[in-house]
């Protein structure tokens, strides 16, 4: 066995020699682009996923990561840089681990780390005992230390000594087209200090950011909680103040457009049915479950999630209203959705709020048609259902037009000359004349 010393600077000489091999856990949204940034800086990178259908997309160089660019994951999964495969043995050989796995919640809103805990035992099963483990996956304040750290000192691993652990939070903003895995700055809070540094000088070898260093895993972990719970309650307030701008006949794009004109102390967060994806919605679910272990009122993060929940309802309430404007018949209507994303330009429908207001139309017995370019089929109430292209006929013959999510490549010319009425929720940049048009 290393000592100390030795096992600290064999682990650093091979991130600064790019000797390193590299194993990533979970070749998902986080997963995959780091895979591929790892990679494009040589260094050997070996991507664990139990998932068959993307590691066939991988064999047959498909890439199902929207925001991976083509050319880099082409170049990368034909380059003698990456493979990937679900032989949790081959962690043995791997020098860094990375476990970028989901954590949902269960039906009750309680953290789910089934997917953690699959990755971390697997580590302490297979991995060599001198290797630096990060966790990636958001979660609550104390996982690192109170689930990861037992686990591999269960297993002989001598953290701290051999073993090196840290926290460091994923950051990816799917759609976003400045902000990627690699310039995206990024936070490390080790077990001890030895941990942090290790895991900063592998960070700096791989991304063109900054990355900080905080005292400890907890304080990373409560950080990524903060980023997304801030954004969760400033869009509820912004959806809690649209519904009383509508009530008052304002319009709310204007005074945020408005408020955005003061330079300091104010942030634009944009009304919507609702949010959406692995991080808003189920974040501050997290933070909210800590906070009762510890016996800790959140009211504020609470509330938030409880507007933001009701968004959803609140569109089809508003949307019913419009179809009476309309003198809509005794039939029901058809209504055709435009984007089922949970925001413009990506493929993730993940916790979309267009889910729930399906389940509404189904509820109303409407009919219902979903466009977006970006997803072909999507699984809804245990079926499969297939998105149809934006035609003429299409538009003509719906009774409202529900645009949730204003992607670019949407012919809004086209519904503009043949809709019978539009509902627009994102306040879409273009200047619909023609139709009935509503905004949120």
């Amino acid at each position: 066995m290393h000592s100390l010393t030795g096992a600290y600077e064999l682990v650093q000489k091979k991130i600064n020699w790019n000797t390193a091999t590299i194993g990533i856990i979970g070749l998902g949204y986080v997963g995959l682009p780091l895979a591929i940034q790892i990679a494009n800086k040589n260094f050997k990178v070996i991507g664990f996923e139990k998932d068959k259908n993307k590691l066939k997309a991988i064999e047959n160089e498909v890439c199902y990561v929207q925001d991976v660019n083509a050319e880099h994951f082409f170049t990368t999964i034909r380059s003698k840089y990456f493979f990937a495969t679900d032989d949790f043995n081959l962690l043995q050989i791997t020098d860094i681990i990375i476990i970028c796995v989901p954590t949902p919640t269960d039906k009750e809103g309680n953290p789910d780390l089934t997917y953690v805990l699959e990755a971390i035992t697997a580590i302490a099963a297979h991995a060599s005992k001198n290797c630096l483990v990060i966790l990636e996956s958001t979660t609550y304040p104390g996982t690192t230390q109170e689930v990861l750290l037992p686990i591999l000192e269960n297993a002989n691993f001598k953290v701290g000594e051999s073993c090196f652990i840290a926290f460091s939070p994923e950051r990816i903003d799917p759609g976003n087209p400045k902000y990627k895995t690699v310039n995206t700055p990024r936070i490390v809070g080790g077990v001890t200090q030895k941990c942090t540094k290790l895991a900063i000088s592998f960070y700096k070898q791989v991304i063109e950011s900054e990355v900080y260093s905080v005292s400890s895993p907890a304080v990373a972990e409560m950080e990524k909680l903060l980023e997304n719970t801030f954004r969760n309650v400033n869009i509820a307030l912004v959806n809690e103040l649209t519904k009383l701008c509508h009530k008052l006949n304002i319009n709310i794009w204007e005074v945020i457009e408005a408020a955005a004109t003061k330079p300091y102390g104010y942030m634009a967060f944009y009304p919507g049915p609702g949010v959406g994806g692995h991080c808003i919605p189920i974040d501050p679910k997290y933070l909210e479950w800590k906070a009762k272990q510890v016996s800790v009122d959140v009211p504020l993060i609470h509330c938030a999630n409880e507007i933001n929940k009701r968004m959803p309802q609140y569109i089809v309430d508003r949307l019913n209203h419009y179809l009476q404007d309309g003198q809509q018949g005794l039939h029901p209507p058809h209504i055709t959705v435009i984007g089922l994303a949970y925001k413009k330009n990506i493929d993730d429908y993940r916790e979309s709020p267009a889910l729930s207001i399906l389940k509404d139309f189904n509820n109303l017995h409407y009919h219902w048609s979903v466009v977006d370019p970006n997803i072909l089929t999507f699984n809804f109430s245990d079926q499969t259902f297939d998105t149809v292209p934006l035609t003429e006929q299409l538009i003509s013959s719906s009774d409202c037009i529900l645009i949730l999510a204003n992607h670019d490549n949407i012919d809004y010319q086209m519904i503009d000359m043949h809709a019978k009425c539009i509902f627009d929720t994102r306040n879409t940049d273009y200047p619909f004349k023609n139709a009935r048009y509503y905004r949120l």
